[in-house]
Parts: C-alpha cells; structure tokens; sequence
C-alpha cells in the first residue's frame, strides 16, 4: 500500500489517498492513539469513491473513531474503462431513456463486478490490517450486492450495512442466505429504480439472526441524515 497524499481535515480526520497496485483508494482515520475499529464503505453499483453523499458519510463515520475506507471498484472511479464497460454504460442509459426493463443489463454490468471487486477488497483489507493505527475488528457499509458476497467470503467483517437502493445480482440474491452477521438494511420507501418487494424479499434470505430494517418514506438519494447517526449506534454495538 502505498500513500500518495494525506491531508488533515477540519474535523481532525486524517484524509489519505492510497494506491494497492491498480487499486486507487482513500483512507480517513480519527485523530486518536489507539488503534481504530474499520468500516469499509462502498458506493451502490460501482460508484465513484469521491462521491459527494460517500464521502460526507465517511468522514462523518471517522470522526467518531473508526478507520474508513473507500476504494473505485473495476471500472468506476479513476479505473480505467474498458470498451464493454462503456457499451453496457450506454446500453443501460439508453434503456432508461426509452422506459425500457434494464434488469438484465444491470445483471450483466453488475454481476461481473461483484466477481472483479471482492477479491481486491480482500487484498485492500489485508493492507489495511498491517497498519499500526487499524486495530479491527471489521465492519461493512454501503454496497449491497458486494457487501453480501464479502461477508459471506470474509469472516473478518463482524457486521454491516446495506443500502437497499443499488441492483442486486441474481446469485448475490441467493448467497444472501449465508449471511449471518449483525446487519441494517436501509430501504428507500419509494425507490423508483429498486422494486420494493425485490428489497423486502432479500431482507428476508439474510441469515442473519440479528437484522434490521430501517424503511424511510422518498426516492433512490432521500435516505435521511439520521440514517448515518443510527448506522454509528449500530456500529458501536458491534465493533466498540
């Protein structure tokens, strides 16, 4: 892993940009001495890490003593792209102009990307967890169809959060069932791009024990800021 630049915030959060290999990614760390717990967080469907709702919910996260870490999935971000990633790009554009279905395109665009970015987030926490200032233990937040194979890949992760609103794979749908941690599952009430029955039917697969669903009345980016407050509650059951 190496740093690449590293800025102190307002809020005494440490900002850093890293490179893992091909790998781009940004670490926020509270101003502490011990080592910190870690969240990594990904945006739904491959979204940038810079972000604007991503990265005012980790450095919100950091200052209340966690590790956070974000890092642009194959493809997304400052990855390069390559020519079938901007054809499936336009053919979904395309298909939501027209009013058209768009499941099995995003099954073919997101599908792919789950198999690509798990590994490299098990290599990007493996690094992570060398650092002197990351203690563990592990939690997950953001991403659904990723956060699903991770955790049930990944027994380092001890709970997580999933936001309902990003197209789940198919065989991430069915993999939902081996998960068993601790986990919150947001749901936009009236998400227009995630059929509402689709995210209640998975929350039901999980296997989790311990699960709950926070239903918040609006549209795909109205997840209200408390959200953020109750997910830190959360985390601080499990990884504090």
């Amino acid at each position: 892993m190496h740093f690449t630049s590293a800025q102190r915030l307002d809020d005494g959060v440490l900002e850093r940009e890293f490179t893992l290999g091909e790998i781009p990614g940004t670490l926020w760390t509270p101003e502490s001495a011990a080592p910190a717990p870690l969240i990594l967080m990904a945006h739904n469907n491959g979204l940038p890490r810079a972000a604007a709702r991503l990265v005012a919910r980790a450095r919100h996260t950091a200052a209340y003593g966690y590790a956070v870490a974000a890092v642009d999935a194959p493809g997304c971000g400052d990855r390069p792209r390559s020519a079938a990633d901007e054809q499936v790009r336009a053919d979904l554009r395309r298909a939501m102009q027209a009013g058209e279905p768009v499941d099995d395109i995003f099954e073919s665009f997101i599908g792919p990307l789950v198999e690509r970015a798990v590994p490299e987030w098990r290599a990007t926490l493996d690094a992570l967890l060398a650092l002197p200032e990351i203690g563990g233990p592990v939690g997950y937040s953001g991403w659904t169809a990723v956060g699903i194979r991770l955790a049930a890949v990944e027994p380092r992760i001890a709970a997580a959060g999933f936001f309902a609103g990003g197209y789940v794979p198919r065989a991430q749908r069915e993999e939902a069932r081996q998960v068993t941690i601790p986990l919150l599952f947001l749901l936009q009430w009236d998400d227009e791009g995630n059929p509402r029955q689709r995210a209640l039917d998975l929350f039901d697969a999980f296997g989790s024990k311990e699960k709950t669903l926070h239903a918040n009345m609006g549209g795909h980016t109205g997840t209200p800021w408390f959200e953020v407050e109750d997910g830190g509650r959360f985390f601080g059951r499990h990884l504090k």
